[in-house]
């Protein structure tokens, strides 16, 4: 199907409804109240919900959060939140509540966008509800970008291999897939960074694989990577990838945020 770039196709079932859920905690190892941190004067939480809000196709964006001092920052920009169980041990967890309370359809889109992004671009957003509408056999998506042999060896950077069809095959905080006939990085194919894949942590799952999703124990291999989505693939699912150009900046330290600011003062 051609399609003028990032415009989400009309679903078979004109009633299917996307909704995109930002998971928002306060407390973080290496940033507490990340969240709140300001940016040319507004809360990161905010940049993200309102760049969400311009996305192409989304019905509606709420912010998922334990915590009232995120609550007050988004009801009092006009934001929709729900106050979800504190004893979620992950934001799929946190998501997958508040879908329930939306009392969303099986067929209806939840898309799981970081609250950590507040750079966040549409067009990955965009390019996974539009696999997941027009490829019923996946029933969730996320996107991943090309990745240099350099930044491969990061296992912070987490790296994805999938089929003829981008389907994923596995994801790996090793580098996959390892070339056999290199001894070190730098021998290997100049532009071999066409081979490496970065997973990129946005997702759009169908509700009723969501509430399905979290009901499934960590598997064997999730718990060795410390990578959730592996639970889907351990279990028999199949997850859709998307490609796209580059990856988004993240906040994950106090640090990150200058190149943030930097990056939104050019604009």
């Amino acid at each position: 199907m051609n399609l003028p770039n990032h415009q989400i196709p009309k679903s078979p079932n004109p009633q299917i409804k996307v909704v995109a859920i930002i998971p928002a905690r306060f407390g973080s190892s290496r940033f507490p109240g990340k969240p709140l941190a300001k940016i040319q004067g507004n809360p990161m939480i905010l940049h993200v919900y309102q760049r969400a809000l311009k996305v192409s196709g989304i019905d509606q964006v709420v912010v998922a959060t334990d915590d009232s001092r995120i609550a007050k920052c988004v009801e009092k920009a006009g934001g929709t939140v729900f106050m979800t169980d504190p004893g979620h041990p992950s934001g799929t967890d946190r998501i997958a509540e508040v879908a329930r309370l939306l009392e969303l359809s099986d067929d209806d889109v939840v898309v799981n966008i970081q609250g950590d992004q507040p750079l966040l671009d549409s067009r990955p957003v965009v390019e996974i509800i539009k696999m997941l509408l027009e490829r019923p056999g996946f029933p969730m998506t996320t996107p991943a970008c090309p990745l240099e042999a350099q930044e491969a060896m990061n296992p912070n950077r987490v790296k994805v291999v999938v089929d003829s069809n981008w389907k994923a095959l596995y994801f790996s905080r090793a580098m996959i897939p390892y070339y056999r006939d290199a001894d070190i990085v730098k021998d290997l194919p100049k532009g071999s960074g066409q081979h490496y894949l970065r997973h990129l942590g946005l997702y759009a799952y169908r509700q009723n694989f969501l509430q399905t999703f979290v009901t499934l124990s960590p598997g064997k291999l999730e718990q060795i990577e410390r990578l959730e989505q592996l639970r889907a693939l351990e279990n028999g699912y199949s997850i859709g990838v998307v490609r796209v150009e580059e990856a988004p900046l993240e906040v994950d330290t106090p640090e990150d945020l200058d190149a943030i600011r930097s990056a939104l003062a050019g604009q």
